[in-house]
C-alpha cells in the first residue's frame, strides 16, 4: 500500500506542466521531422520547418512552444489502495493548485487564459485554473497521472455528430475535417471517439491523443482489427485532401489518426473528432509513495537543427510608411520577411474598439495605413523583450474587419488560419492584405521582436494593444489585395496532385 504526499502530487503536476510547455513528445518531433523531408509544397515545407526550429529553441530555452499555453486536461488513474499523507485537499483542489504553480513560475511564465462566466463577464482567473479533470478509481496502489494543455485553436475545431448505426464513419469524417478550417494548426494528430454517450466519445477522443505516434509501424506490421484498418484508411484519406501544414496546402495534414471505441446503444452511433495541434504537449507518469516524478530530460539529437532557406522568402518588405499602392504588388502564397512596426489587437481590444467607434469616440491609438496582428503574447520573462508570441486564429476577428479597414484606417493583418467570406471580401473591396504566420511557432516569432510596448488597454492583461517592432518576421500572404486566398488554393491544388501519387504512408 502506497502512501502518496500532497506536495509529491502538486509538484509533480506543476512540473509536468511546466515541462511540456518547453518540450514536444520525441515521437511528434521525430514524425514532424520525417514530414518535412518528403513535403513538396515549398509553402507547407517552410512552415514546418518553422515549427521544428521553433521546438529547438524552446527545448533549448526552456519557454513556451505557443503562446498559447493551453487549458489544462489531467486524467487521473487512482489506485483503490492509494492513501494519501499530509493531505489538506481533494485531488481536484490539489491538481489546481498544481496549475497555478506551473503557470506563475519566475523562470517560464505561462500565459492565462481561462476565464470565469463564460456566459457573462468573463473575468480571467489570472491563474489559468481550474483545470478539466476526468478521475476514476483502479486496481493497485499507485496513482496514475497523464496531463495535456490543450489551445484554443484546437478545442475550437472540436466535431462531435450522432451518426446512425449505417452510416459510414470514414465519409462523415472526411466531409468534417476540411470544414475544420486550418485553425487548429496542422500537421497534428486526430483523436477520434467511437461510442458510449456523446460525453463519453468526447472524452475517448482526447485521450486517444496521449498514445504515441505510431502509423508508420502500423502500416508496415498491417492492421489487426478493425479500428487499425480505420486508422491507416482515414490516415491515408485525411493526407490526400491536400489541406497541408497551416492549411497552406501539401502532402501532410495529420502525422497519426488515434481512435478509442466503447459499447453504445443499438440505436446510436456516436462519434467525436479532437484535433491535437502543432503544439502537441502531454506527458505522464505514476506515483507510488517514494516522492515526487523524475520526467527524463529528451535527447535532444531527436530535435534536428534545420535552418531557413534563402530562396524560401521572396523579398523583405518595411511596414513604416507602408501603401496601399506597395501592397497591390503582394501575391496569395508569397512568403514575406516582415520589418518595422505594427499594432496588436485580439478579441477582447476589438469589441472594446468597436464599441468606441459606435459612440464616436476617438481611438486611444492611430490605426491609419498600420498592420494590426492578432496576438495575445506570454508574460515575459527576466531578460525578455516580449514572451512567445505566435498568431490567433484571424477568424474570430472576421466581424470586426470591415470596420477596421474601413473606419480605423488598417490596411494589413496578420493571424493564423483562413478567413471566411465577409473579411475576404472587406479586404478585397479595400485593397488590404491579411498574412499568416507559423501557428506552433510562437517563440521563433518573438525572437523577430525587437521591441515591444503597450499602447492600449492594459487592464486587458495579454489582450492589450501592443506597438511590436519586428526584423526579418517570416509570414505568408494568405489573401491578397484581389481576394485571392492561399487556403482555398492551395489545398485544391495539393488535393489534385496528391491524388496521382502513391499512398502517403
Amino acid at each position: 500500500m502506497s502512501s502518496i504526499r500532497q506536495e509529491d502530487f502538486i509538484a509533480s503536476v506543476a512540473d509536468a506542466l511546466q515541462y511540456i510547455s518547453y518540450y514536444h513528445p520525441p515521437d511528434f518531433i521525430r514524425a514532424m521531422a520525417k514530414a518535412w523531408e518528403r513535403e513538396e509544397s515549398p509553402a507547407a515545407k517552410d512552415a514546418i520547418g518553422q515549427i521544428l526550429r521553433n521546438a529547438r529553441m524552446t527545448a533549448l530555452g526552456h519557454r513556451p512552444i505557443c503562446q498559447d499555453t493551453g487549458m489544462v486536461t489531467v486524467f487521473l488513474e487512482i489506485g483503490m489502495d492509494v492513501r494519501w499523507a499530509a493531505a489538506t485537499m481533494g485531488p481536484e483542489e490539489m491538481v489546481n493548485e498544481a496549475v497555478r504553480r506551473a503557470w506563475q513560475a519566475e523562470k517560464n511564465p505561462l500565459r492565462a487564459s481561462m476565464v470565469s462566466e463564460p456566459a457573462g463577464a468573463r473575468r480571467n482567473t489570472g491563474d489559468n485554473a481550474p483545470a478539466v479533470i476526468h478521475a476514476r478509481v483502479v486496481p493497485g496502489d499507485k496513482l496514475g497521472v497523464y496531463v495535456l494543455a490543450r489551445g484554443g485553436g484546437g478545442e475550437a475545431k472540436v466535431r462531435y455528430a450522432m451518426l446512425n448505426p449505417s452510416d459510414s464513419i470514414p465519409d462523415w469524417v472526411l466531409r468534417t475535417v476540411p470544414g475544420m478550417g486550418a485553425g487548429w494548426c496542422p500537421p497534428g494528430i486526430l483523436g477520434i471517439g467511437i461510442g458510449g454517450t456523446p460525453a463519453k466519445a468526447m472524452e475517448l477522443a482526447e485521450e486517444a491523443l496521449t498514445e504515441p505516434v505510431d502509423i508508420q509501424a502500423l502500416a508496415a506490421r498491417g492492421a489487426r482489427n478493425r479500428l487499425e484498418e480505420l486508422r491507416l484508411e482515414l490516415y491515408e484519406k485525411v493526407n490526400a485532401l491536400g489541406i497541408g501544414a497551416q492549411g497552406l496546402g501539401g502532402l501532410t495534414t495529420v502525422l497519426d489518426v488515434k481512435i478509442r471505441d466503447y459499447p453504445t446503444h443499438a440505436a446510436l452511433l456516436p462519434v467525436a473528432i479532437v484535433p491535437n495541434c502543432a503544439a502537441t504537449r502531454h506527458v505522464g507518469f505514476v506515483l507510488d509513495g517514494r516522492g515526487p516524478a523524475h520526467l527524463p530530460v529528451p535527447d535532444l539529437s531527436d530535435w534536428p537543427e534545420i535552418f531557413p532557406g534563402a530562396s524560401s522568402v521572396t523579398r523583405r518588405v518595411f511596414l513604416d510608411g507602408m501603401t496601399r499602392r506597395e501592397l497591390a504588388g503582394w501575391r496569395a502564397g508569397e512568403m514575406l520577411l516582415l520589418n518595422g512596426r505594427m499594432l496588436t489587437g485580439r478579441d477582447a481590444a476589438h469589441q472594446r474598439l468597436a464599441e468606441m467607434l459606435a459612440r464616436g469616440e476617438k481611438l486611444p491609438v492611430d490605426f491609419t495605413n498600420r498592420f494590426l496582428y492578432y496576438v495575445g503574447p506570454v508574460p515575459t520573462a527576466p531578460g525578455e523583450i516580449v514572451g512567445p508570441a505566435g498568431p490567433t486564429t484571424a477568424k474570430r476577428m472576421d466581424k470586426f474587419t470591415r470596420l477596421m479597414l474601413e473606419q480605423a484606417g488598417v490596411i494589413g493583418m496578420i493571424g493564423k488560419a483562413e478567413r471566411g467570406p465577409e473579411a475576404i471580401e472587406a479586404i478585397r473591396d479595400n485593397r488590404a492584405v491579411y498574412l499568416i504566420a507559423v501557428g506552433g511557432a510562437a517563440y521563433l516569432v518573438a525572437k523577430a521582436i525587437t521591441n515591444a510596448r503597450v499602447v492600449a488597454f492594459s487592464d486587458l492583461g495579454m489582450e492589450a494593444i501592443h506597438e511590436f517592432e519586428v526584423k526579418d518576421m517570416p509570414v505568408t500572404v494568405a489573401v491578397d489585395s484581389l481576394g485571392n486566398s492561399v487556403h482555398r488554393d492551395g489545398p485544391r491544388e495539393w488535393c489534385a496532385k496528391i491524388a496521382t501519387l502513391p499512398p502517403l504512408s
